[in-house]
């Protein structure tokens, strides 16, 4: 199978590792990829990838990003007759706006927060200080994983409101809705539109720095499994929210394929949702796909045929941990092309190094971006993973390199509490 894979982050270099060790794959093509994708692809950057997978022949496309789904790329592969894994324009919605998926679950009874629409400023601070905080401040449209405020305060609340217009046309309508008080994590599932198959649960760790303090990032670390998703947990998740969304959105006319990430609070040992993405998640693809035992190739190939019901899909008993290494200064500005160091020989001693804001230059690996790399470790509990993760990172170098301490260090308070 030839496939070409859309996106050059780190969940997307982990999307290639994994697609580049199926039996299926005869060629990959990434666009644009980055300088670990292409250890396994050849990098693209055509103008027009639907004429581009025409002309190679391209068995799937596998997309990435939330943006190219939510403008309709799906669509028209589709119409020119070729299989992608990723969902179409109207599915994507449900990350697309805030506002189309609060209002779905409410409809079909899929336990979320409390939450009211507004187009009008003063209207929501009226509705906040009648409610009073803290609350969650939500842009209704993309915001690259940052349009959502928890406000603590009402002073916050009520500034929350106006920075929303920072996001442009995504911060035009706003969601406020209560704060559930609980612990967050992260359930990715595997979709043809009518089955859907749960991945290992993950859980991300979102504020910059440690003690899950700063700022709001596109996320520094993750692992899996996550341990606050227990069994019976798993089940309601499955029972009360995937399953149904999945229907409901079927009876909306709406047909659903690709990966459908669940963003959850469990609360009092029950699962709501905080959000839904239309795509892996970023930087927990990066811990739970190391644990997958079956071929990646293979299953997206039957969510795009609608076949998912045939697969069997098996997982390692084990753990993975991802500490991310980002640029200093992230998510504010920060500078580039800075030279990484020791790469290479954290891989020799069993990282896996996903790329994510890197570019080459005269042989040498630099920062390009925010978040630059995902180290990922495994091993036979998270706390042997979290160790060997640690040391791996500390075999990397660059200039104001920033990443947090604590990755996973609330699952191990979570299994001593068990």
């Amino acid at each position: 199978m030839k496939v070409l894979l859309i996106g050059s982050g780190g969940r997307e270099h982990a999307l290639a590792w994994k697609i580049a060790q199926s039996s299926l794959l005869t060629k990959m093509y990434a666009a644009p990829g980055n300088p670990g994708i292409a250890e396994f692809a050849e990098l693209v950057n055509p103008d027009d990838i639907v004429k581009f997978a025409q002309e190679k022949n391209i068995d799937l496309v596998v997309i990435g990003p939330e943006a190219p789904l939510v403008n309709g790329l799906v669509d028209a592969l589709e119409f020119a007759g070729i299989k992608a894994f990723g969902c179409k324009k109207d599915a994507a919605q449900i990350e697309g706006s805030k506002i189309f998926a609060k209002q779905l679950m409410k409809k079909y009874n899929i336990p979320t927060a409390k939450f009211e629409v507004f187009d009008n400023p003063d209207a929501a601070k009226n509705y906040i200080r009648s409610e009073g905080a803290p609350i969650v401040i939500k842009a209704d449209g993309l915001a690259a994983g940052k349009g959502v405020i928890v406000a603590q305060d009402l002073d916050a609340a009520i500034n929350a409101v106006d920075e929303m217009k920072n996001f442009g046309a995504a911060g035009s309508k706003i969601v406020v809705e209560e704060f559930m008080n609980g612990e967050e994590a992260s359930i990715l599932a595997f979709t043809d539109g009518e089955t859907i198959i749960p991945m290992i649960a993950a859980q991300d760790h979102k504020r910059l720095n440690d003690g899950d303090s700063g700022v709001n990032t596109g996320g520094m670390g993750a692992y899996a499994p996550a341990p606050v998703i227990t069994e019976k947990v798993a089940a309601l998740a499955n029972e009360k929210i995937l399953k149904p969304i999945i229907a409901a959105l079927r009876a909306e006319g709406i047909i659903y394929r690709g990966c459908l990430y669940a963003g959850l609070m469990i609360v009092n040992g029950e699962p709501k949702v905080v959000e839904f993405n239309a795509r892996f998640g970023d930087p927990e693809t990066q811990a739970v796909l190391p644990l997958l035992n079956s071929d990646l190739l293979e299953i997206m190939l039957s969510c795009a045929n609608g076949d998912l019901a045939k697969q069997e899909i098996n997982w390692s008993e084990g753990a993975a941990v991802c500490v991310v290494l980002a640029s200093g200064g992230y998510p504010k500005a920060y500078k580039k092309n800075l030279p990484i160091t020791g790469i290479e020989t954290a891989k020799k001693q069993g990282a896996i190094i996903f790329h994510a804001g890197t570019a080459e230059i005269d042989g040498q690996i630099v920062t390009s971006g925010g978040r630059v790399l995902g180290v990922t470790a495994l091993d036979k509990d998270i706390k042997s993973a979290i160790d060997k993760a640690y040391k791996f990172v500390g075999e990397i170098h660059f200039e104001n390199m920033h990443y947090r301490r604590d990755i996973a260090a609330r699952a191990l308070k979570t299994c001593s509490a068990d």
